[in-house]
């Protein structure tokens, strides 16, 4: 299936599915250029998280941004043991062979940059820079007791991973941070949780499950920090307090690294201040290239 979005040959759009590893991976493919920029989502997200800059991205050369395994458009297995960081990783090399990229520009958001930083410890080659976008070197356990988590895992095997918006909502206006909330206002509250909504009834519930238990518990890959050569970019909301000090640990880490810290965000910085996000992506791409 390819769906063409914009018909300029600089400015091209193009939403289709490719075959990798048993699934169907769908990914957005925009603008041109031998070198692209390939982004990678978080955990419930989707290549829905980076919709309004990916034209803008396109103007800079080719820019492809990509549902992982049980998210978004990309085929849902339902399969536990399908859904680690190691199957992630795998995923996106396959989805490296199958566009027939042989290095790229990568960026990471949250669990997408778990897993962007172990592809590039992996295949060092391929990626020609990189950019870690609020996330982690080591384990993240989210901020929810056992019981709890165990009760919203039955829930959502039950009803799927939408049951959760409901809940998500009445806790939103006082565990989010000042930046998220003045996102929602921005951009409308139904309409944001609509979007929120979309993913979430895409997500396959056992994915949602599984990779939980992954932020919180995997081989930390801290002591290999030193091995990423390529020019790195480290950015981070200013208001996403739990991953200050891992955005600090990956910056002291690899050599030569950028920390940007984006004022006025939290977890989403592309959302919540989405024009320091950008300039900030454009200055590393100016710098890389």
């Amino acid at each position: 299936m390819v769906r063409v979005l914009g018909r300029s040959p600089s400015l091209r759009r193009m939403l289709h599915k490719i075959a990798i590893r048993g699934i169907e991976m769908e990914l957005e493919d925009a603008g041109a250029g031998a070198r692209p920029f390939v982004l990678v989502h978080g955990f419930t997200g989707s290549r829905d998280d980076f919709r309004e800059h990916v034209p803008e991205l396109a103007k800079l050369g080719r820019t492809i941004a990509l549902d992982q395994r049980g998210h978004g458009g990309t085929t849902n297995s339902g399969r536990g043991e399908d859904y680690t960081l190691e199957g992630l990783v795998a995923d996106l090399a396959a989805a490296f062979d199958a566009l027939g990229l042989e290095r790229a520009d990568l960026l990471g958001h949250s669990l997408g940059g778990m897993v962007a930083l172990r592809f590039t410890l992996a295949h060092p080659g391929r990626v020609a820079s990189l950019v870690l976008m609020d996330t982690s070197a080591r384990p993240m356990k989210l901020p929810i007791p056992e019981p709890l988590r165990a009760a919203l895992a039955a829930l959502v095997r039950e009803q799927g991973v939408a049951a959760l918006l409901a809940g998500m909502r009445q806790m939103a206006a006082q565990n989010f941070p000042a930046a998220a909330r003045r996102n929602v206002e921005r951009m409308g509250a139904e309409r944001f949780w609509e979007r929120i909504q979309r993913k979430l009834d895409a997500m396959d519930p056992v994915a949602w499950e599984a990779l939980a238990r992954v932020l919180g518990d995997h081989a930390p890959v801290t002591d290999r920090l030193g091995e990423v050569r390529c020019p790195t970019l480290v950015l981070v909301g200013a208001e996403d307090v739990p991953f200050l000090e891992p955005a600090d640990e990956l910056a002291r880490g690899i050599r030569g690294a950028l920390r940007v810290t984006i004022e006025g965000a939290a977890h989403s910085p592309q959302l919540e201040n989405p024009a320091e996000w950008a300039a900030a992506i454009r200055a590393h791409l100016a710098r890389a290239r």
